[in-house]
């Protein structure tokens, strides 16, 4: 169906010329080729020692660079990112409709490693858990889990998160809470925790006080680095025990930066010096850098035995023009007071960001999905009164703009 504003179906969106598509992010390409690059069958160990740092109070200890696997399809890249020393894959039972778990958990036990590796997966998305009873929500998180299980061909899963948590109502909330202490009890789970891209400051907050959760997967990087409050609350909570693991620490997929950055610095130089800002924090225990072949894998996982900056990485991250050029969402939420139609501009944000800046069009559809449709992208009318209140100049009507034209 075309959006009633454009000429242009999603289909025919997609399909328009490679300049336009990089003007916005989107390149349809497989994953293995869709960075145009030679991707090799081999891994090669970092000359540096693997620095491991502990999860919290759960006693797991984990090299510094773990794999946001959600994106991948290759199971090559997962064999590799093994052998490379990669011990910790994240995962979740939405990505790839289910088909990721599989992956990773295929990969897993055909190399006999379960016991060497901890496997995060997530569940109960906003969409899942929204107009449930007492009894149903119960039967809902331990079918939801059982189905992950089977995926992943284990009978536990390391880390088990609640997915895409941004009030404490959802923290605090009875239910949850003894559902998922009830399945760590059965041994089908040995760690609790839920993910965070929103609130992220009150999630960590709440969790620290009420001592019921093992981990937090919450959003940080350098584009946040004024956010004191988000980064006392990271101190808090790995104060109190809780294990903080990083995300969308590129910044919203840095693989794609400006035109303007790309003049003066490498995407291996963004990425670097990203994952070593957040690492460099010594109360976050591990990062997930979402990757699908081998040379970012190669990438990402080289700074997991020096931490030190390179001059260049030193001056990317003193250079406050690519903070900005990244555009990225803090998914802050002041905006949502200006909005005259409730309008979840933050979700569609980060759908946007999926879609655009990872080219992962799968949880971009299943994130549009969660919002409830009087909050969704059809509600919007472009009335740009949200922009002014953005306190990181997101570019919010173009990017909303762009989701109408591939899914209103």
């Amino acid at each position: 169906m075309k959006n009633r504003g454009t000429d242009y179906t999603r289909r025919e969106f997609l399909a328009t010329s490679t300049t336009g598509l990089v003007s916005v992010g989107l390149v349809s390409l497989s994953p293995r080729m869709a960075f145009g690059q030679d991707v090799k069958e081999s891994a090669e160990r970092p000359e540096a020692e693997i620095i491991y740092r502990q999860l919290g109070k759960t006693g797991l200890k984990l090299p510094i660079v773990s794999q946001g696997a959600g994106a991948c399809n290759d199971a090559g890249v997962i064999q590799a990112s093994y052998e490379l020393g990669v011990r910790h894959f994240d995962t979740a039972a939405n990505y790839q409709f289910g088909a990721n778990e599989q992956l990773v958990g295929d990969v897993v036990r055909r190399m006999g490693v379960r016991n060497k590796v901890a496997i995060a997966s997530k569940i109960y998305t906003p969409r899942q858990r929204r107009n449930l009873n007492e009894k149903q929500a119960k039967k809902k998180l331990a079918t939801l889990l059982e189905g992950s299980l089977r995926r992943l061909r284990t009978d536990y899963v390391d880390i088990l998160y609640i997915h895409d948590v941004s009030t404490t109502e959802i923290v605090n909330d009875p239910v949850i809470t003894e559902t998922m202490k009830h399945l760590k009890r059965q041994g089908k789970v040995r760690y609790i925790g839920f993910s965070t891209h929103a609130n992220m400051t009150e999630v960590l907050n709440e969790v620290a006080r009420t001592g019921a959760w093992d981990v937090v997967l919450t959003s940080i990087n350098f584009t946040m680095a004024d956010d004191t409050d988000l980064l006392k609350a990271i101190a808090n909570a790995a104060k109190k025990g809780v294990g903080i693991i990083g995300m969308k620490v590129m910044a919203g997929g840095s693989r794609w930066p400006n035109p303007d950055s790309r003049r003066e610095y490498s995407s291996s130089t963004i990425a670097t010096a990203s994952l070593k800002w957040v690492l460099r924090n010594e109360n976050i225990t591990t990062v997930i850098p979402g990757y699908n072949n081998h040379q970012h894998m190669k990438e990402d996982f080289s700074v997991a035995g020096n931490l030190e900056y390179t001059e260049e990485e030193s001056n990317l991250l003193s250079d406050n023009s690519i903070k900005l050029g990244m555009g990225f969402c803090r998914q802050c939420r002041t905006c949502l007071a200006s909005c005259p139609r409730d309008v979840d501009i933050p979700t569609l944000m980060r759908t946007h960001m999926y879609a655009a800046q990872y080219a992962n069009f799968h949880l971009a559809r299943a994130t549009l999905d969660d919002i409830p449709r009087q909050n969704s992208l059809r509600t919007c009318s472009s009335c740009d009164i949200c922009v002014a209140q953005c306190a990181n100049t997101v570019d919010i009507r173009r990017r909303i703009e762009e989701l109408k034209v591939m899914y209103a």
